[in-house]
């Protein structure tokens, strides 16, 4: 076996150009493809990142005066598409003032419930009780910091007094997560406020006049939840609408057409690797089994000295096997060239989020390895050429 892999290497030496050409050849079909495949996991994984670096592309808003009980969101809560949800509070009452604990300036807000698991908040988990996150629009035109108290102020022409509730800053939200004035805060807090609004006595915050507080019974007027994968994020809205006969709102056209996209360029990817595939074994098979047919003299001489025929088969396939791995040591370095001079020339904003050409080591270690099975079963052939030689034959027609 040591004397037929010396042997295969130096005919490789001898035989150069041979070698060179068949090194080129599978470059050739290689690299483009690598560029393909890379500049194709580039776009699609930042298309990717784009949308799941903004919490709100997986979330399903309710539309419409609905109602809706903690049922109904514990039933949503419980299916698998589901990542997290949490009941609205009328939208009529949406809008509180925001000021700072002792400040003068007082700001309008929008407020909406959260809950623990809101992607809104992520990285953390969740808000401890008593406290709210503000935008960084309503944080910086109040000054506020986090922990940082704030008092949260609501007033309706019916009641004579203002009601007023303290909570403290637990997370600034990014400007991309939450534009404008935003406040989220415990959902007990809101209905407080629709309370106060329906008229309610709230002794407890000093509103003392109106209807009493145990005879209300909590009714919320949509939804809010998130789905946890892009995948999952139609199916879901599908099944609240269906399940409630409502209609929600979501962005799911964005979201399918960026699937979309991934699924179409696999499939373009995949005919083009299959074509170009098939022209690189025709090569590659042609190629072997003219060098075996020519080097027949050769093959019978070795058999003629002792070898088994089978170690001798292995004459072609040790060649395939080294002409493999040179020629993805030179497709990868050429890829790494053609993968510098695309960032360079292509100003997509992409190279700052991963890369436009990204290819990563498990998918570089595939493909190595897929090509090197593709080599050896094209030398194959000539493996069979080989077996099928007869040193006698060969010799006595030479003769």
């Amino acid at each position: 076996m040591t004397l037929l892999v010396e042997l295969s290497l130096r005919d490789l030496v001898r035989d150069w150009v041979r070698f060179l050409g068949n090194v080129a050849v599978m470059a050739g079909v290689i690299v483009p493809l690598l560029v393909l495949f890379g500049v194709r996991n580039g776009v699609y994984d930042a298309l990717i990142g784009r949308l799941l670096d903004n919490p709100a592309t997986l979330q399903i808003d309710t539309r419409g005066n609905s109602s809706f009980t903690e049922a109904d969101a514990e039933l949503v809560r419980g299916w698998p598409e589901t990542a997290f949800v949490t009941l609205k509070t009328r939208s009529l009452f949406d809008y509180v003032n925001v000021r700072a604990r002792g400040g003068n300036t007082i700001r309008e807000a929008v407020a909406a419930p959260t809950g623990d698991g809101d992607p809104m908040l992520a990285p953390q988990s969740g808000l401890k009780p008593g406290e709210a996150a503000v935008s960084a629009a309503l944080a910086g035109q109040l000054g506020l910091a986090v922990g940082q108290e704030i008092d949260i102020v609501t007033q309706a022409p019916e009641r004579p007094r203002q009601l007023v509730l303290g909570a403290r800053v637990g997370l600034i939200l990014p400007e991309e997560r939450a534009s404008g004035r935003v406040i989220l805060t415990e959902l007990a807090l809101l209905d407080l406020i629709e309370a106060f609004y329906d008229e309610y006595a709230l002794p407890d915050h000093g509103i003392t006049a109106g209807k009493p507080l145990a005879g209300r019974v909590a009714d919320f007027e949509g939804l809010r939840a998130y789905a946890g994968r892009l995948e999952t994020l139609a199916p879901l809205q599908a099944r609240i609408e269906a399940q409630f006969g409502i209609a929600t709102e979501a962005a799911t056209a964005q979201v399918a057409a960026v699937l979309g996209l991934g699924r179409n360029l696999g499939l373009a990817l995949a005919l083009t690797a299959t074509v170009a595939a098939a022209g690189l074994a025709a090569a590659l098979v042609f190629s072997f089994w003219a060098e075996v047919a020519r080097k027949r003299r050769m093959i019978a001489t070795l058999g003629l000295i002792g070898l088994d025929h089978r170690l001798i088969a292995l004459f072609p396939v040790i060649q395939a096997a080294v002409t493999a791995l040179a020629g993805l040591a030179l497709s990868f370095a050429l890829f790494g060239v053609a993968a510098m001079v695309a960032e360079r020339l292509f100003e997509t904003g992409l190279t700052e989020a991963g890369g436009l050409v990204r290819l990563s080591l498990a998918q570089a270690l595939m493909i190595s390895l897929g090509v090197f099975a593709f080599v050896l079963t094209a030398s194959l052939a000539a493996a069979r050429g080989a077996l099928a030689t007869d040193p006698a034959v060969v010799l006595r027609d030479d003769a």
